[in-house]
């Protein structure tokens, strides 16, 4: 049997017996209430394409059953009485966004209206599956105490691994995280957890945070690089995920000859260059809390990846021409910055009139994008 989260979601959130959360039409109107918070019913009418009347009835039965709240209309400008604002009713519902690295575990808790409650970060001190589901248990447990919030107010569990897509809930990670590749993780999530949970490849994750809670609030279609001990990118276009027909669209690995690929901008192989030269860091995670840009190795990394980097960002700019292209994942900003520096884009340019390029940018959510992400993909599938 195909495992679908949605058919886990409770009952206490349905329209209906059965019934989504949302029909299409309130999933269109929440989401454009979502993207600007107090908009007016006046003002949703033209951009939904609905008369006023389905408008009103549509607004007020979201109210009636708790996903939105009335605030104060705004100032009048013209003739006639404002209609009210509306908001996303944040304590309707919460959701969890957990994101799986080589070497840490990031947490987020989330209100229904996408503000983060809480963040954590915190070393993945074993590769051993259950202990690390017992520790996250144990995060969740308390964090939601601390909240007082209620077991049957949770929407669900976004889970950002990284590592490619293979089929159904099989992910492939590197190696560190061998006991969670090529098994169904959704089931088996779902049980431990005891909630519906959507799973996503990490870069994803991060792309989908940045879209709604970061750089994307200011621009429809960008690139993503998530940087951890392998290499990662996604795509947004229009504001939306582009995960490819095989789910794996944005892999930038994938560009590279096996020869190649230890020549990557992978942070892998920086540890790998700063423990040859003598710097004592255990992990990808450990190596960017201290990262210090003097350390001997790390001017050799970036000479050496820059040529490679150069073509993932060149990649990127031929095949979706994005405003930007954001730098993301564990990666220090002072490091991504050096990366930045090193670009150079091929001139395309026909009488005195030059392409645009993308602005080459550091992630707004830095190392929390990740399970961010997570938690706000729970509220774009189910009602967004």
């Amino acid at each position: 049997m195909v495992y679908r989260p949605e058919h886990l979601i409770s009952a206490r959130f349905r329209r209906g017996r059965d019934a989504p959360i949302v029909s299409e039409n309130e999933r269109r109107m929440m989401r454009l209430i979502m993207q600007q918070t107090g908009v007016t019913r006046s003002a949703l009418t033209s951009q939904l394409e609905l008369s006023q009347q389905s408008v009103h009835r549509i607004s007020a039965d979201l109210e009636t059953r708790g996903l939105v709240d009335l605030g104060p209309a705004p100032a009048p400008t013209g003739r006639g009485k404002p209609s009210p604002s509306l908001h996303l009713a944040k304590e309707f519902a919460y959701t969890w966004g957990i994101s799986l690295n080589t070497d840490e575990i990031g947490l987020c808790l989330m209100d229904f209206a996408g503000n983060p409650l809480a963040r954590e970060i915190w070393p993945m001190d074993t590769s051993a599956r259950e202990q690390t589901l017992d520790v996250m248990t144990e995060r969740m447990q308390a964090l939601r105490l601390k909240h007082g919030l209620s077991e049957d107010r949770c929407l669900g569990l976004g889970f950002g691994i990284t590592g490619f897509w293979l089929s159904g809930t099989q992910y492939n990670p590197p190696l560190p995280l061998h006991e969670w590749s090529l098994i169904e993780l959704g089931p088996l999530l779902s049980a431990r957890f005891r909630l519906p949970v959507w799973i996503e490849n990490n870069a994803n994750t991060s792309a989908f945070g940045e879209a709604m809670l970061g750089h994307g609030r200011a621009m429809k279609t960008f690139g993503y690089i998530s940087f951890n001990y392998g290499l990662g990118g996604s795509i947004v276009i229009d504001g939306k995920l582009v995960t490819g027909g095989r789910g794996n669209a944005g892999e930038v690995s994938a560009v590279f000859t096996p020869e190649e690929r230890p020549r990557r901008p992978a942070l892998q192989y920086l540890l790998d260059r700063l423990r040859a030269n003598g710097v004592n860091v255990a992990s990808v995670s450990e190596m960017a809390q201290r990262f210090n840009p003097t350390w001997p190795g790390v001017d050799e990394w970036v000479s050496d990846v820059a040529p490679n980097f150069n073509r993932i960002v060149a990649a990127f700019w031929a095949v979706t021409d994005p405003e930007a292209i954001i730098l993301g994942g564990q990666i220090p900003e002072s490091l991504a910055r050096r990366l930045i520096e090193q670009v150079r884009f091929t001139e395309i340019n026909r009488y005195g009139i030059s392409r645009l390029t993308p602005s080459l940018l550091f992630s707004q959510l830095e190392q929390h994008a990740a399970s961010l992400g997570a938690a706000a993909y729970v509220l774009e599938r189910s009602c967004f």
